[in-house]
């Protein structure tokens, strides 16, 4: 994909600013973005409130902070991406459980890997792609087309395609019998019409089924990936061993374990690392309640 003239000018007016002064200042915006935009911040700490009862409200209020910390920080780094090479990238990023990609990719059937909203995910695509990697990346489409073009030149420019989400299905198994990768964020809110509700931190969370249908199809193994920043501000991008797939004759009994099954290893990653999750997103926006008596 080629650069449009924003992405162009954009990366020249960020991309010449020292990569600390820009971590310090796209900080410093977002801190102000959360004393000053009420909306996100309740929505940050009712989350949090509910998803860590034990923790008490000061320390809820350091980690909502701290969230607003690590987004100034994943913006800032956004424009180092293009940057990166195999070699340097090293200097940023260590890989972890490398053979356990190696295991699922000499089955043949492609790999479903699958993250969330945490830590610096763009990051994590890029260095995937710098490994060799090369992932066709499910995702929603920006309502800003230019703001599109902007986020999809990054995502494709160390080797990754991507594919808008909906009506993908046909040609993601095609790929996968080609042994390709596809990619997959699995933890926002969807409707209960595209969704199950599995349980993540206490609550029923409206989470799409499009993982567990197309492992259950497919039989492609799921791994998971995440990418995890250290106290020294490098990172650590571990790839978990296959998730291993109940499929009986029960679809939608299978389609509800798994997704909780996925779920679950997103629970435990933000867990014990809950600052660097994205919990300005209305995760429970969905409620049971919505959803019609003869449905249920």
């Amino acid at each position: 994909m080629k650069k449009t003239l924003l992405t162009r000018t954009m990366l020249l007016l960020f991309g010449s600013i020292p990569l600390r002064l820009r971590k310090a200042s796209f900080r410093a915006i977002f801190i102000l973005a959360y004393h000053f935009g009420e909306k996100n911040r309740l929505i940050t700490l009712h989350n949090l409130i509910r998803s860590f009862p034990e923790k008490s409200l000061p320390e809820i209020i350091r980690i909502a902070k701290n969230v607003y910390l690590n987004m100034g920080t994943v913006v800032a780094e956004f424009f180092e991406i293009p940057y990166l090479t195999e070699e340097n990238m090293l200097e940023w990023v260590k890989f972890e459980g490398l053979e356990n990609y190696t295991r699922a990719i000499s089955k043949k059937k492609g790999i479903l890997f699958y993250t969330g909203h945490f830590g610096n995910w763009e990051l994590l695509a890029a260095c995937f792609g710098l490994q060799g990697m090369i992932v066709n990346i499910i995702y929603r489409a920006l309502d800003n087309p230019i703001l599109e073009d902007f986020v999809a030149w990054f995502r494709t420019h160390t080797g990754h395609k991507v594919i808008p989400k909906g009506g993908a299905a046909r040609k993601i198994v095609k790929l996968l019998k080609q042994n390709e990768m596809i990619g997959i964020l699995i933890d926002q809110n969807v409707s209960w019409q595209e969704g199950v509700f599995v349980d993540f931190f206490g609550r029923p969370a409206s989470t799409t089924t499009g993982l567990a249908a197309l492992a259950l199809l497919t039989g492609a193994p799921v791994v998971p990936a995440f990418i995890i920043r250290l106290e020294d501000g490098t990172y650590k991008i571990i790839i978990y061993e296959e998730i291993q797939v109940t499929k009986t004759d029960d679809y939608e009994a299978d389609l509800f374990e798994n997704t909780q099954r996925f779920t679950d290893i997103i629970e435990d990653v933000v867990r014990k690392y809950p600052d660097q999750y994205f919990w300005l997103h209305q995760r429970w926006k969905t409620k049971k309640s919505q959803v019609p008596v003869n449905k249920r």
